[in-house]
């Protein structure tokens, strides 16, 4: 076994606790907690909570829709000391969405706690502009407050400006840290690392870890506590796996409608490559009188939350998406993904195929294979150890 690959093991005598009262939490804290709906902590925080209140720098890999947001949701409210102002802890996310549900889950888990928790995100109104929503819910930031949730470019503008000050900063999560070193990120979470007191504490969070980024994270990390799923472990139970051969891109879009008209399923989201793609499948399904919801980059954030929204209230019946909707983003009643484009790399399949199947709920994946597709769902197949089997007949009872 090489040294890198030693490196990556998981931490070996990890306590788990099977409760949330062995935490030691507060009882408001315990409140919030039970009040959201969770009753018992799941696989990755049984194992990720307690080592981040206890101090320890933390490298945590877990699926998607396990809890993986709760877990540094939890820590954090944990590590905060109402008493004293400012932010002990920053959390950030590579996208405005992902920041937005981070917290609205740690503002609900803490409703009972008296932490104060501020959103810092760009709002595309305009520079200097404090306000982020008309929404009640999401109010200007405070930078006062103990817990700001933002993304990387907003918080750097603010730490730039000196409004936000992170001398009292206790811990700094990177929320999808894979997505957060490579290279469209990582000069300015580096430039916010500059910012970091030497003290502060470190949590990585994702459901993919490439090697390349464990190795990045050596650079600024402690002897991390290292919570790792390898790469032939991260099967997704409680979603089925499956791909349909078409013989072209046109052949594509009768199959999906096959699809559709043979399943009883509510929702569903509709994965592609591109924003083009995916507007031009929009007009064809609504042609064919489907009720779409459409979203990808190109939105402004009202536009995406609003776009959201609808889908979630039952609106539309399908969502098509870009991989701006692949990580991180809870639609509960999501129990079929289809990848009408396979994806061009191997890590955006698992957060993908992750939006069914949440937090132990069944779900369904399709994937339609071209010819052109194949090598890249070879690719899959062999990086994750699975099998992605064909389509059978039966499958409209895979989805009830």
């Amino acid at each position: 076994m090489s040294e890198i690959e030693k490196e990556i093991e998981e931490t070996s005598g990890l306590r788990e606790v099977e409760t949330f009262e062995e935490l030691n939490l507060s009882e408001s804290i315990l409140k919030g907690i039970y009040a959201y709906g969770w009753e018992n902590p799941s696989a990755i925080q049984s194992k990720a909570i307690l080592p981040i209140i206890q101090g320890n720098d933390i490298i945590a890999q877990a699926q998607s829709g396990t809890g993986k947001t709760g877990t540094f949701s939890i820590a954090s409210l944990g590590k905060v000391d109402v008493k004293v102002s400012g932010c002990q802890v920053l959390m950030l996310s590579p996208v405005k969405d992902l920041a937005i549900q981070t917290f609205r889950i740690i503002k609900s888990l803490g409703q009972y706690s008296g932490v104060k928790v501020s959103l810092l995100i760009g709002t595309g109104l305009g520079k200097g502009e404090e306000r982020i929503s008309d929404r009640d819910d999401l109010p200007a930031p405070d930078f006062r407050s103990h817990i700001i949730v933002g993304t990387p470019g907003r918080v750097w503008d603010s730490l730039r400006r000196k409004r936000l000050v992170l001398t009292g900063l206790r811990l700094l999560i990177l929320d999808e840290a894979d997505e957060m070193l490579s290279k469209g990120f990582k000069d300015q979470v580096k430039t916010i690392f500059e910012y970091v007191p030497e003290t502060s504490q470190i949590a990585l969070f994702s459901a993919t870890m490439p090697q390349d980024i464990l190795e990045l994270t050596t650079e600024f990390m402690r002897n991390p506590v290292r919570i790792l799923v390898k790469a032939e472990k991260l099967t997704l139970e409680g979603i089925s796996q499956f791909y349909v051969s078409v013989e072209s891109e046109d052949q594509k879009f009768d199959v999906l409608t096959d699809i559709y008209d043979s399943i009883s399923v509510s929702q569903g989201i509709i994965f592609v490559n591109s924003k083009q793609k995916a507007i031009y499948l929009k007009e064809l399904l609504e042609k064919r009188n489907y009720q779409v919801g459409l979203i990808h980059g190109g939105f402004n954030q009202y536009e995406r939350n609003d776009i959201l929204s609808n889908f979630k209230s039952g609106a539309s019946r399908i969502l098509i998406a870009t991989d701006i909707l692949s990580r991180g983003i809870d639609i509960q009643q999501i129990s079929l993904v289809i990848n009408y484009d396979v994806p061009y790399k191997v890590e955006p399949y698992l957060h993908r195929i992750g939006r069914s199947g949440r937090f132990g709920r069944r779900g369904v994946a399709i994937n339609l294979v071209t010819a052109e597709d194949a090598p890249n769902m070879k690719k899959i197949e062999k990086f994750y150890e699975t099998v992605v089997e064909p389509l059978p007949l039966n499958f409209m009872d895979l989805t009830k």
